[in-house]
């Protein structure tokens, strides 16, 4: 009989370490630092939409976020995780337990991020930028770009909705719908296109969209942004008088060929709305994604009275400007003579 209640007390002991032993582990797995990170700095995590466990598992692994992924699993499992996931992009920070980053999970508390909108030359370019940086897949944005509905609330149309972009950083959460983003790109459009913007257009006698047109082309000619209302207001009087814009940009547009890097008289020849040497006025839309720097020297390009304009001989980006034909030639030859001085 007292070498069963040993025996009994034994089990008991066993049984009660036994316990502890699953209660520390537990409480391990709940609230120990499982983060794998030594610098401090914020790590994160993406969930998609689609909100798979096995998904977020694997990029934890893959990634090498957490010290110990079998724990976090054991802790997602437990508690049902998959049908609380919330999508998005989640800062964990060094210190964080298991029990923290679910709870962080499920509760949908992003952290928001900059999106960088630059320099685009078409559609296809914006959308993959902007792509690189959110889940939003690029070719559903240009679909949504394309839309008529989207183009009837912005009041454009499939050439000039780019201009819809205006090149900034915009805080907003990675996994935003295009819709969304769209509604947001037309609020800031409106925004940047406040009533001293407006009124300078209306004054120019010209819209807003055309004013991006314009600039768009003033920014493809020069990087020097001291020289872009000189630019602005050279093309403004060529549309003045009737003269076609010969914007050799719009001609590099149209081609859509990165190889080709001096405009000849074989391309100046293509058929296209967009080919300003054929045609008169501003192309249908712009040829690139115009910054805020190139809309405002159009608005506030100085008057002036030239009409001719060619890159100066010292190649420094600058542009020797002319009011008549003959004093362009001049420029024109000094320029050639340095390209041939230097076999370009």
């Amino acid at each position: 009989m007292r070498n069963q209640t040993i025996s009994w007390r034994y089990v008991s002991i066993i049984i009660g370490l036994l316990l502890l032993l699953a209660v520390y582990k537990i409480a391990a797995d709940l609230f120990i630092n499982n983060v794998n990170s030594s610098s401090k700095k914020p790590i994160y995590i993406y969930i998609k939409s689609n909100k798979s466990l096995d998904r977020l598992l694997f990029n934890l692994q893959n990634e090498n976020i957490l010290k110990n992924v079998q724990s976090f699993e054991r802790i997602a499992k437990l508690i049902n995780l998959t049908d609380n996931l919330k999508a998005g992009r989640y800062k964990i920070i060094e210190g964080m337990s298991n029990i923290a980053i679910i709870k962080l999970l499920k509760s949908g508390r992003q952290e928001p991020l900059n999106l960088v909108i630059k320099y685009a030359r078409r559609k296809e370019n914006l959308a993959l930028t902007i792509s690189n940086q959110l889940e939003l897949d690029s070719a559903e944005l240009i679909s949504l770009m394309n839309d008529s509905s989207t183009l009837s609330t912005a009041k454009m149309d499939s050439n000039n909705i780019i201009s819809l972009f205006v090149p900034n950083t915009y805080n907003v959460y990675w996994n935003i719908s295009g819709k969304k983003l769209l509604e947001r790109m037309h609020k800031e459009y409106n925004t940047f296109w406040n009533s001293s913007r407006t009124t300078k257009s209306i004054l120019l006698k010209m819209t807003p969209q055309e004013i991006t047109i314009l600039a768009s082309i003033v920014m493809s000619e020069t990087n020097q942004s001291d020289e872009m209302p000189i630019v602005a207001r050279t093309y403004m009087n060529r549309m003045k008088i009737g003269m076609p814009l010969q914007a050799d940009p719009t001609v590099l547009f149209a081609l859509n060929d990165t190889s080709v890097k001096r405009v000849l008289s074989i391309h100046t020849a293509l058929q296209s709305p967009y080919n300003t040497y054929l045609n008169i006025g501003l192309p249908p839309g712009p040829i690139c994604l115009a910054s805020p720097t190139a809309i405002d020297a159009v608005l506030n390009a100085p008057l002036h009275n030239y009409i001719y304009f060619c890159a100066k001989e010292d190649f420094s980006g600058y542009h020797n400007f002319a009011e008549t034909f003959s004093k362009h030639q001049v420029n024109a030859r000094r320029y050639q003579r340095e390209l041939n001085r230097r076999g370009l």
